[in-house]
């Protein structure tokens, strides 16, 4: 097989076990999404925060859904509280340093959760220990804690209550539905809480 028709069949292959997982995703993850979306919604108007980590491309995943929600989706709108614990490098260095490694999303919990927010842990594995001791954390202190997995669900599934596991073992399928799952999320709540916008 020549190289253009080694790269042909990868694309190939990637885009429709892409469109696989997607299927699965409507009958597995859809009302777990509803789910998400209603809480979200309801904490938002009752003025709670949105708090979201994870380690390397899902640190990014979850900078992107702050981004969505503190900035805007589709519509230029009144900014919705959310936070992504990855964006300091100071509070995650010295967390890192002086504590451990394990403690550095537990850590901004504990500083910036309240009863009643949203915390959202994103492990494409499910067994992130930081993540892991985050949720605890934000159990701990009334906080309504949800994962984002792969299949498994891992140590996540049974610690938080909402979880929505991709049904991929395959990390980049994973992490791609779960900026997809956040992107769903955030045109849901943006159109809940400001339907008087028209998109620009």
């Amino acid at each position: 097989m020549n190289t253009k028709n080694s790269i042909k069949t990868k694309i190939k292959e990637a885009l429709e076990e892409n469109r696989r997982i997607l299927n699965f995703i409507l009958d597995s993850c859809g009302d777990k999404l509803i789910i998400l979306s209603e809480v979200c919604i309801k904490k938002l108007k009752a003025h709670k925060k949105i708090l979201l980590f994870g380690n390397g491309g899902s640190a990014t995943q979850a900078e992107h859904i702050a981004a969505e929600l503190v900035g805007k989706f589709y519509n230029i709108r009144e900014p919705l509280p959310a936070i992504a614990f990855s964006t300091s490098s100071a509070i995650i260095t010295a967390t890192a340093n002086d504590i451990s490694f394990d403690d550095i999303f537990s850590r901004q919990i504990e500083a910036l959760g309240r009863k009643g927010d949203i915390a959202i842990g994103l492990s494409t594995s499910g067994n992130s220990v930081n993540v892991i001791n985050a949720i605890k954390k934000a159990n701990n202190l009334g906080l309504y804690t949800v994962a984002l997995t792969g299949e498994s669900g891992g140590k996540l599934k049974d610690i938080v209550n909402l979880c929505i596991d991709v049904p991929s073992h395959k990390t980049p399928r994973i992490q791609e539905m779960h900026l997809l799952i956040g992107h769903i999320l955030c045109e849901i709540i943006e159109y809940q809480l400001f339907q008087n916008y028209d998109n620009l």
